[in-house]
């Protein structure tokens, strides 16, 4: 049996397969930048398996996670929205899904992309930790402050600290899974090509 983080040993089939193939691998599609940010700032007050089962609900609500569509819903589709099953129906996460899609293209337009916009806070490399057991991972950390300062002063909204760590660990901004998991090599990608 895999050895994994704590936080998928027991865990569903879903949540064991997202530690496994998506979590800490490093993102660079601009896309997929925008749906991780929109299922972080999703979760906030849930778990993330709650999210990760709503995954392809807010695929289907959200235009496929297109920036550039989701930009352009109006008030009545995001009052539709709130009635959707399939996701969070919270106005609020609504309503900020539809405004950071705005001030994401606003970030593509000063940085040609948001993907070198955001790997710039770590300095272009993942940060690969080295810890023991899920204890010793903070929930934020000087660079998570960084962006969250950042993502705010541009418009973005559920991008405080503690989210912001959470979807640098799940882009691989930042390497976290523990030195025990069979994920862990402790060597960034870059190191191991």
């Amino acid at each position: 049996m895999k050895k994994r983080c704590e936080w998928a040993t027991n865990s569903t089939e879903l949540d064991q397969k997202y530690h496994d193939e998506e979590w800490g691998v490093p993102v660079y599609d601009d896309r997929v930048w925008f749906e991780f940010l929109t299922l972080e700032g999703a979760q906030a007050g849930l778990s993330w398996s709650t999210i990760l089962n709503k995954r392809e609900g807010y695929r289907l609500a959200f235009a496929d996670f297109d920036y550039e569509k989701v930009a352009k819903f109006d008030e009545s589709k995001q009052l539709k929205l709130k009635e959707n099953p399939k996701i969070v129906r919270n106005t609020l996460k609504i309503k900020s899904t539809v405004s950071n899609a705005k001030a994401f293209i606003k970030v593509r337009e000063e940085f040609g992309s948001f993907n070198d916009y955001i790997w710039q806070f770590v300095g272009g490399q993942p940060v690969i930790n080295h810890w023991q057991s899920m204890g010793e991972v903070p929930v934020s950390t000087a660079q998570s402050d960084a962006l969250s300062k950042d993502l705010k002063k541009r418009g973005f909204k559920f991008v405080g600290t503690t989210i912001c760590y959470a979807l640098m660990q799940a882009t691989g901004l930042v390497n976290d899974h523990t030195t025990d998991c069979f994920c862990y090599s402790g060597k960034s990608l870059g190191e191991q090509l």
